[in-house]
Parts: structure tokens; C-alpha cells; sequence
């Protein structure tokens, strides 16, 4: 018998909050959900933990280096996109220093948005787990 069980890709997405903001990136050139406000964020790989995939990921787009362990997963969504995905968002109290825009050829801008007005262009997914978090949420499905 054929095995009928599907694959799905695995994200994790960065959440940092200063002083009431988020670190949001504006996305380009990357063939999804271009112009519009997202989080610093990426697959996990094969071979790699959730956290050290999205330690990797902070350091690739954001210049920032975070300890896999001082990671803390604060929410996770099953959704359904253009694929099935399952995102995990983490969030972190370590000291992350200075952001800096490591891809501008995949990244238009990387600044601190108030969490209380995001862009009206954020990414509905993202601005859905934000809300979810914001109210200590822990899973929620998107996009069903």
C-alpha cells in the first residue's frame, strides 16, 4: 500500500517586542506576500532543531545572534496556505543588540512597528498569531 501521509513545511518566526514594538520586516522579491509586513522568520531545515533553525534565521535576515536555548516557543498554528505549514513563533528576554538588514534584496525595511498599530499591510497569518499571542493563546489554525 502506498503511503498516503503528506509532508508540510515547518517555520519559525521571530517575535520581539521593545518598549510596545515589534520587529517587522517589509518583504520583496521573494515571490510571497511581497510588499507587505511580516516577521523575521524561515523554514526549518533538515538536521536542525526548531530553535536553532530559528537562531539561524535571526542571524540571516536580522545580524542578530540568539542562543537556541534562550529561545522560548510562545504559540503554534497549523495552516493551511499555498502548502500545508505549521509556524512556530518564539520569542526571547536575551539581549539581541542591534538589528540590522542582512537580505535588502529580499527585504525592503527592518523596523520597529507598534504592536498596537500594525501596518495595514501585515501578513493576515501573522497579524492573526500576534492576536493570539497578545491573549496567551498557545494553538490556533489559519487559512481552514
Amino acid at each position: 500500500m502506498a503511503d498516503t501521509r503528506d509532508t508540510f513545511f515547518v517555520e519559525a518566526h521571530l517575535v520581539l517586542e521593545r518598549e510596545g514594538e515589534l520587529l517587522m520586516l517589509l518583504r520583496q522579491n521573494t515571490g510571497f506576500m511581497d510588499g507587505h509586513w511580516g516577521l523575521v522568520a524561515g523554514h526549518v531545515d533538515a538536521g536542525e532543531t526548531f530553535r536553532e533553525a530559528m537562531a539561524r534565521e535571526a542571524e540571516e535576515e536580522a545580524g542578530l545572534t540568539l542562543a537556541p536555548e534562550a529561545l522560548h516557543l510562545t504559540h503554534i498554528m497549523h495552516r493551511n496556505s499555498d502548502t500545508e505549514r505549521v509556524s512556530l513563533f518564539f520569542t526571547t528576554e536575551a539581549p539581541i543588540g542591534t538589528p540590522q538588514n542582512m537580505e535588502p534584496e529580499k527585504c525592503a525595511a527592518l523596523t520597529w512597528q507598534p504592536r498596537n498599530a500594525l501596518p495595514d499591510l501585515t501578513i493576515p497569518y501573522i497579524r492573526a498569531a500576534l492576536e493570539h499571542i497578545a491573549h496567551g493563546t498557545q494553538y490556533s489554525e489559519f487559512g481552514w
